[in-house]
């Protein structure tokens, strides 16, 4: 994955901000204190800049990844005074935003998850099975929002606030998700090497 920085989607930079206890504030501070002072918000890119990046990459390809990053935190810069400052992790607000925008290019996703499947090149910075791109081709939106959120990383319950989805639709969306994908998989996992048939 290419290395992201607040200047490459134009993002002011700012220095650490620090809590009432001289600790880093979390998420839902920086949030907060970037509404009075927006150089703040840059800390809350600083935090999740990389991981949203590469959530982007593997869904749609490291083309559309800068873009849809520097879009996501203005959309996040713009709703910042209606943040929920009770939930001090921004993770699943931030991803909600990405899968949300993500959304806008469904055909352009199922497009590169089809493209792995028939050349097995993977242009993102992970390499992805193509058997796995043509099954994640084959889901609904719905569930591949689910099982794409779960497999970067977010519980259930971030899953769901991401979404803003019973956490009941989560569990379903991912058990759904996962048995269609084992099916087009044949039953094997392909992060597993394959033994290779002994020659007779």
């Amino acid at each position: 994955m290419s290395d992201v920085s607040p200047e490459a989607v134009g993002q002011p930079i700012a220095a650490p901000v620090y809590g009432t206890g001289g600790s880093v504030g979390d998420d839902a501070e920086l949030i907060g204190r970037s509404v009075a002072a927006p150089a703040c918000f840059a800390g809350l890119f600083d935090r999740h800049a990389r991981a949203i990046h590469g959530y982007i990459t593997r869904r749609l390809g490291p083309d559309a990844a800068d873009d849809l990053l520097a879009q996501t935190f203005l959309v996040a810069f713009g709703l910042r005074g209606r943040y929920d400052t009770t939930r001090a992790d921004a993770r699943p607000w931030l991803y909600g935003i990405a899968t949300r925008l993500i959304g806008r290019h469904r055909r352009d996703e199922v497009r590169f998850y089809r493209a792995i499947a028939r050349s097995g090149v993977d242009p993102a910075a992970e390499p992805l099975h193509g058997q796995l791109a043509a099954a994640l081709a084959g889901l609904s939106r719905a569930d591949r929002d689910v099982l794409l959120l779960v497999t970067d990383g977010l519980g259930y319950t971030e899953t769901a606030q991401a979404l803003g989805i019973p956490v009941g639709t989560v569990a379903s969306r991912l058990a759904r998700a996962r048995k269609k994908v084992r099916q087009a998989l044949g039953g094997t996992n392909p992060a597993e090497p394959q033994e290779e048939p002994a020659s007779g």
